[in-house]
């Protein structure tokens, strides 16, 4: 059974809770992600998506060079281990609705992030159904 350390990416652009939001979606821009962990140094603080930029500051009327990553960011966010089964995170990523989780060591610090497509190159097994269950509105595959 893989690991999710033999899966995971390493090469994990960052932001910082502080910066702006404009900068948020620039870096984004940039590096062509829809999701960017926000860190404290190396420890994760929770994650900011390109739909949080929309729903939570635009459509709220922040202004994007006032407004903060920390003002908007999800907080509390799932998150994976190295050690911890593929399948099991595939099973949580679908259970769960997600489409990243960022990996965390002991300490809650950073150390890559596994995505949908990740799991796709190395593992076929389960991602059918993880796609199905983070497509529905519930989060419950559909009996297709």
């Amino acid at each position: 059974m893989a690991k999710i350390a033999d899966i995971m990416s390493t090469d994990v652009q960052t932001i910082q809770p502080q910066e702006s939001l404009r900068r948020a979606a620039q870096c984004m821009l940039e590096l062509n992600v829809g999701a960017l962990p926000v860190c404290d140094g190396e420890y994760l603080l929770g994650m900011l998506t390109d739909r949080d930029i929309a729903v939570r500051g635009v459509a709220e009327g922040l202004h994007p060079d006032q407004a903060c990553v920390s003002d908007i960011m999800s907080p509390d966010v799932e998150s994976c281990t190295i050690d911890q089964d593929a399948d099991e995170v595939m099973r949580l990523m679908g259970m769960k609705q997600l489409r990243r989780l960022p990996v965390v060591d002991g300490k809650r610090r950073l150390v890559g992030i596994v995505s949908l497509g990740d799991m796709a190159l190395r593992q076929s097994g389960h991602i059918d159904r993880a796609l199905r269950e983070i497509s529905e509105p519930d989060g419950r595959a559909s009996a297709a």
